[in-house]
């Protein structure tokens, strides 16, 4: 099974998606809300086709998916109660979806800990998506597959 599948089909965990993912985000969000999960998003910076709650993610612990959008791009004070708040809820499964790119800079990140896959997405000019999956345990990796495909 692909990296991308299993991603899919989990249960819990916290996945980040950097660089214009927009398209795999979707398909995500997607594949769990018709799951049958209850998902809540902060905002929704693309259209997703089931049913998903708009609200602040850490006032609520009633939802099985959660939507944060642009972690890295907060302050430092911001990450770190995102970090705690992730340690709280291990058992759920939630999808980060960053704008910039970031691969293996992740490393300077609090987050990285927390982390179970990052993907990073990024179009090239030359008229190709290159997708870098990474499998982390405790902030390192211990997995990855890149995956490459024409437009």
């Amino acid at each position: 099974m692909t990296m991308l599948k299993k991603i899919a089909e989990l249960d819990s965990g916290v996945v980040l998606i950097t660089g214009d993912g927009k398209r795999l985000a979707k398909i995500y969000m997607n594949a769990w809300s018709r799951g049958g999960k209850r998902v809540l998003a902060e905002y929704l910076p693309f259209q997703v086709d089931g049913d998903v709650y708009i609200g602040p993610p850490f006032e609520s612990d009633d939802f099985d998916v959660y939507l944060i959008v642009n972690p890295l791009s907060r302050s430092k004070e911001e990450r770190e109660r995102l970090k705690g708040w992730l340690e709280k809820h291990r058992d759920r499964l939630v999808l980060m979806y960053e704008h910039k790119y970031v691969k293996d800079s992740i490393t300077r990140y609090g987050l990285k800990d927390s982390i179970d896959y990052l993907i990073a997405y990024k179009r090239e000019t030359v008229g190709f998506e290159k997708i870098d999956v990474m499998r982390l345990e405790k902030g390192r990796i211990v997995g990855s597959k890149t995956y490459v495909r024409r437009y």
